[in-house]
């Protein structure tokens, strides 16, 4: 056989097996998602996609808060601690990744909007949708996931603040402060970007940039 046919073959076979580990390794990551749509929230709309290894991800659409006309998107990727990350999954896994009806289907509950809950990995493909679910693991994983909302949300209007009116940026701070110390609030490392961009910000009154560090100490221990 010719050397240059060889050379040839020898790249197109190569090309072929990275290519399909590639796509292996892409299909191996295993991916948990929650969903919820609740007209009269605030947010309205949110997403939490949570893969077995990288940055989540989370996407929100509705008002900046409760008190305000303002509407707003907020697309964010931020960092999750292992152990956030391995209960998430551990929850899945006792929910049986969400293969089998979830909703308790009584029709004298609250509508507290609607939820779903999805898994995929290379041979798993699960979603089921609810109101309310009498599965504890659910329930837990629910909780979680609204908590990991309510962090993501105060960056969200953080964010907002330092953009628009960074003299509201105290009372949000300070509101953080006291949710903190409940289980109201989780992973508030996820939102240090926008913590670091406060405290670097000398444009931010020096009350208000240390409130921040403090916050942040308390969550990271630095």
């Amino acid at each position: 056989m010719p050397r240059t046919l060889t050379i040839v073959l020898t790249f197109i076979f190569c090309s072929i097996f990275f290519s399909s580990k590639l796509v292996s390794s892409e299909t191996d990551v295993a991916v948990v998602t929650f969903t919820i749509d609740f007209p009269t929230s605030q947010p309205e709309h949110y997403s939490i996609r949570i893969p077995s290894a990288g940055p989540g991800h989370y996407k929100s659409s509705g008002r900046i808060s409760d008190d305000s006309d303002t509407t707003d998107e907020f697309d964010f990727a931020f960092p999750i601690t292992a152990e956030t990350r391995q209960r998430i999954f551990e929850l899945s896994s006792k929910a049986g990744y969400f293969e089998k009806d979830l909703d308790s289907h009584h029709k004298n509950l609250a509508f507290t909007g609607t939820k779903t809950l999805a898994y995929t990995d290379g041979t798993r493909n699960g979603s089921r949708s609810y109101n309310f679910s009498p599965n504890p693991a659910v329930q837990e994983l629910t909780s979680l996931m609204q908590s990991l909302s309510s962090t993501l949300e105060c960056g969200h209007r953080l964010q907002y603040d330092l953009q628009y009116q960074k003299l509201a940026l105290d009372e949000e701070l300070k509101r953080m402060e006291d949710l903190s110390h409940s289980t109201e609030l989780v992973e508030i490392t996820a939102i240090q970007p926008i913590l670091d961009q406060i405290i670097a910000d000398p444009s931010v009154i020096n009350v208000t940039r240390a409130r921040a560090q403090r916050l942040l100490a308390r969550s990271t221990g630095r």
